[in-house]
Formats: structure tokens, sequence, C-alpha cells
């Protein structure tokens, strides 16, 4: 019984103990005006992890084409003692990927932190990326968003939620006990949350399945007294990989960002698929050729939010919203992951097919 009633918390976005009193309503986004006559807003987080200047450069390319902007998040230091997922990205140590970033910048894209590195720094080194920010681009980030499983991250893992069964799902787990992540510490090596008080305006919190982000997350950005070391925080709707931003902007999502008159922030990744041979590829560009040509306001994330804040009645999240918000969040988690499990199972079989002697590797884990 108990099992079954968090099944169905998850598939309506409500804990258990509100679905009788709230039913499944859904968060009506707030009512805004956008700028000469806009009728949605929609911008990217573009989050460095594989990025190279080969790989994503194209896609830039395409976004200044299109008259759209986005937020491009950077590494600022290699990553001497190596990296098993992130080896191959490029960081602002590299000299054609450091120009290629500043001239982003010039040309109206925004600039944004991920971190020092693409694995766990100590203060020394996040102290020493924040001031090669500064020297490369001229002033400290505004914008800041976590990096998978950095120890330096700030209110991270079960630290960035309050719902006390979500917590606990999460402290079962290795990478994300209690604790795990430390940027936000006083005492930790890890800890630079000072700095993060005294530089950044916004950090990225929570990420959904929906394109329209405020029915979700109509309060944001929101100030959260009990996270105090972050100024502003946001929420976005997330996509992996070009395959997922292209399900995210399908043709029907986007007809109803438009018909709701909603905001869209996308947390992706332009270096897992979205271009190859420098050519983005052909469903990303029809998608995004297709979203330019409705009449939407494409800004970078700060100057979104900046906008979003200026219309602000109140800074603080109302608890409702909150509360919500969290279990929306692990519903989508939830499907998510089921979707990438379900991906790779057919990927495999795919493989297997083409490939006889790719069963004994995949059941063992080898490299064929």
């Amino acid at each position: 019984m108990a099992s079954s009633r968090w099944l169905q918390a998850l598939s309506t976005g409500l804990d258990p103990d509100a679905l009788t009193r709230m039913g499944d309503a859904v968060t009506s986004p707030r009512a805004f005006i956008l700028p000469e006559g806009k009728r949605f807003a929609f911008t990217v987080m573009d989050d460095t992890d594989v990025a190279t200047v080969e790989n994503v450069a194209p896609v830039y390319a395409l976004l200044e084409r299109l008259g759209m902007r986005a937020t491009k998040t950077v590494w600022t230091m290699a990553c001497p003692e190596g990296s098993r997922n992130f080896a191959g990205s490029q960081t602002l140590e590299d000299p054609d990927y450091q120009a290629f970033v500043v001239g982003l910048r010039q040309r109206g894209f925004e600039v944004a932190s991920h971190g020092a590195t693409m694995e766990s720094s100590r203060r020394e080194r996040t102290v020493a990326g924040l001031e090669r920010f500064r020297a490369v681009l001229g002033a400290y980030p505004r914008v800041h968003a976590n990096h998978a499983l950095n120890r330096d991250n700030l209110y991270w893992g079960p630290a960035r939620i309050d719902q006390p069964l979500l917590k606990r799902l999460l402290e079962r787990r290795r990478d994300t006990a209690a604790f795990y992540y430390q940027g936000h510490l006083r005492q930790s090596p890890y800890w630079w949350g000072d700095l993060c008080e005294r530089h950044i305006q916004y950090v990225r919190n929570l990420t959904f399945n929906d394109i329209n982000v405020l029915r979700v997350n109509p309060s944001m950005p929101y100030r959260d007294p009990s996270r105090p070391l972050v100024a502003w925080w946001f929420s976005a709707s997330d996509a992996e990989d070009a395959a997922a931003f292209c399900r995210l902007i399908s043709p029907a999502r986007q007809e109803r960002l438009e018909r709701e008159g909603g905001a869209c922030i996308v947390a992706t990744h332009f270096g897992k698929g979205f271009a190859k041979d420098g050519r983005v590829a052909n469903e990303v560009r029809d998608r995004l050729e297709m979203l330019a040509g409705l009449l939407g306001l494409y800004p970078t994330v700060g100057e979104l939010l900046d906008w979003l804040r200026a219309r602000r009645q109140e800074d603080v999240l109302p608890r409702r919203e909150w509360r919500r918000m969290q279990w929306v969040w692990a519903r989508d988690l939830v499907l998510r992951k089921g979707w990438e499990a379900w991906h790779r199972r057919v990927a495999a079989r795919r493989k297997r097919r083409h490939d006889p002697d790719a069963g004994a590797s995949l059941a063992t884990g080898c490299t064929p």
C-alpha cells in the first residue's frame, strides 16, 4: 500500500500526504508581459561537459544566425589528475578554446561558471579558477551551475532539497551521502561559499521535464533563507544531450510554450551530439529554426533572470511551491532515468545484431 502511494505521488508530482488534499493540480504559470510584444522566452544553459571548439562552435554559429543568444559554462582550469568521464573536454587553459569563448562573449553570448574544472577542486583551485575567469573575461561569473559529482558543489545532493523522504533516499547513495558535497561547508577543504556569495548572482538547482519551467517554478528566481550563500536560485528544463533536446522542444511543445506565454531555460550539453564534422545535426537545426520563426524572446540566462527578478513582488519562494517542486523534480528524474535505461537496452540490442561478438563484451562490461 505504501509503495503504491509512493508511485502515485511520483506520477502526479505531489508527496503522498498531499494527494487527497490537493489532487494533481498543476501550478499555474504566472502571467507576465514580455517586451516588444514577444509571446514567450527561450534560452539555453550549455554546460561545458565534453565540449571542444570543434563540437560546439557550429551550434553557436547557428544560434547567432537565428538571432538567438545562450549561456555557455566553462571550466577555467586544466585537470592534471585526469578525469574518467570528461578527459576530452577543453578548458580556458587551451588557447583555441579560450579564444573561442572570448569571441562568444564579444558577440553577445554569456559565459558562466561550471566550477574550476571537471573534477573536485579544493578551495585553492577554485580561487585560482575564479581569478582566471576574471582575467580572461573581464569580470567574475554572474551565473553558476554545479557539476556532476564534484565535491565542491554548493548545496548539492541531499542538501539541495528539504523533503525528508527524498533526502533519505538520496543519502542511501554513496555519491549523494550526507556531507559528500561540501562547497557550502566552512570547515571543508572544498569550501568556497563565501566567494559564491560575493561574486555570483544566480545558481541553478532543480531541473524538470517541462518545456515551460514557469509551470513548475513560477516564482523564479528566488531566495532561499536556508541556503543563504546563494543570492538567487533558478530552475531549468533538463535535456542531457541532443536527442533529449529535440524531444524537449518538439513542435507540439514549442506551440504550447508560445500558447502559455511561458519561459524555458534548457540545461543541456552542446558537446553531446549536437554537431559532428562541423555540421549541426539535422533535427537540432530543424527544431531551432522552427523555434526562431516564432514570436519569442531569445536572451541569455542572466538577462532572462534579471528581467524576471525585476518583476518579482516577493523574494522568497512560497512553501507550497517549493514543496511541489521537489516532488516534480523527483518524478521527472525517475522518468528520465527510466528513458535512459530503455535507450541503452535498445542500443545494446542493435549493437549485438550488427556485431555478434559484442554480446559477451556488453555482458562483462568490457570494451569490444
